[in-house]
């Protein structure tokens, strides 16, 4: 069923169960911050690709006001928890400063009993072994998912809005994987490119082939 929910548009995407921590600093959104502070209530965050709002959102809680400025500028923390296609958008709404939409609930599948696909993991420490990070899904999270890992995939926003109109569980795993068998060469590529130009005016340690052809 439909129903009116709150905006607040960013140039970013937020998946349900995820944490976001804001600077708030427009009236406008300060304004909803202190409302769902005193209320409870909730409010949705589509990404704005270019100047188009995404047609899906997710419903966002306000976990904690961490700090209010004497301006009344806030840093808050809130967490994601529903996928939202948007149906409408309401730029004006009566006596607010915030705009709102129209929005219906995506049926959210159960991610119970579902686990990592284990090339979808051995990819994510393939990328991050390049990117000579430490990370490690099963040490982050203790059953990581995908909506857990998707900031760790190297992912446009564009495909992040893919991603956001992805039910289920596995489609989305197999979804990163593909994702990742096409990006990690160019980042291998790239990665080995960097160690070449550290090369230049070394003394290198280069090993010549024994055997060779050449053809005019």
């Amino acid at each position: 069923m439909p129903k009116f929910i709150p905006i607040f548009p960013l140039k970013l995407a937020v998946f349900p169960l995820q944490t976001l921590n804001l600077h708030v600093f427009e009236p406008r959104y300060r304004q909803l911050m202190n409302e769902c502070f005193e209320t409870g209530k909730t409010f949705a965050i589509p990404p704005v690709l270019g100047d188009r709002l995404n047609g899906y959102a997710t419903e966002m809680r306000l976990t904690e006001i961490s700090k209010t400025y004497e301006s009344g500028e806030m840093d808050v923390r809130t967490k994601g928890f529903k996928v939202l296609k948007v149906l409408e958008v309401i730029q004006e709404v009566p006596d607010k400063l915030y705009s709102a939409a129209i929005v219906e609930e995506e049926s959210f599948m159960p991610l119970d009993a579902i686990e990592l696909n284990p090339q979808l993991y051995e990819l994510i420490m393939k990328l991050h072994k390049f990117l000579g990070t430490d990370f490690d899904p099963y040490k982050k999270f203790e059953n990581p998912l995908s909506y857990d890992l998707i900031t760790y995939c190297a992912l446009s926003l564009t495909d992040q809005c893919h991603l956001l109109e992805i039910l289920s569980e596995r489609q989305r795993q197999l979804t990163l994987i593909q994702h990742l068998i096409k990006i990690i060469p160019t980042i291998e590529d790239s990665m080995q490119l960097r160690e070449k130009i550290k090369m230049n005016g070394h003394f290198r340690n280069e090993t010549p082939p024994d055997k060779f052809n050449f053809n005019r």
